[in-house]
């Protein structure tokens, strides 16, 4: 009988420990993306942050590229990392609201897009070589965008947009 309360009571414990996270603001929200301070840190919905999601990416060091005073960023697609031209780079920007990302393909490592981690904004379609493509996204809403590249996300071509 003992036992069963024990059990009872850590369940209890459990529960009251978990809704109080959510209620805090600890479980995010629906659209993979939040509002708060703490650049590589910021959470995601699924639980992660930029830096556990983007950890086997082999060329982020931790911390995002800051661009907050700048309109327009550019991200090369097909740089080199993860084991050939099967990178972002900068592989992680934070920048303003209102600030535009062009993603520039560089012509390397075979085919590349850019499509948003869960629900989000961005999809730059079929995965293409040409170095001549470009794709653009203008973020007017703070929060963090979590995207990879379809045919090479298992190798770590994976980024991330911080709005702030």
């Amino acid at each position: 009988m003992t036992s069963q309360l024990n059990r009872r009571s850590f369940a209890r414990h459990i529960v009251a420990v978990s809704s109080s996270g959510i209620i805090a603001g600890c479980g995010g929200s629906s659209n993979g993306s939040t509002a708060d301070s703490g650049g590589s840190a910021q959470s995601t919905p699924a639980g992660r942050n930029v830096s556990e999601y983007l950890s086997n990416s082999a060329n982020f060091d931790g911390d995002p590229t800051v661009k907050t005073s700048a309109d327009v960023v550019s991200v090369k697609v097909g740089a080199e990392g993860n084991g050939g031209a099967y990178a972002y780079a900068p592989v992680a920007v934070e920048i303003s609201t209102g600030t535009t990302v062009s993603w520039e393909w560089t012509g390397n490592g075979s085919t590349h897009n850019v499509v948003s981690e869960g629900d989000g904004p961005l999809d730059s379609g079929s995965p293409v070589a040409e170095a001549s493509t470009n794709y653009e996204h203008t973020f007017e809403e703070s929060g963090t965008h979590l995207y990879y590249c379809t045919p090479h996300k298992s190798m770590g071509m994976k980024g991330a947009v911080i709005v702030r």
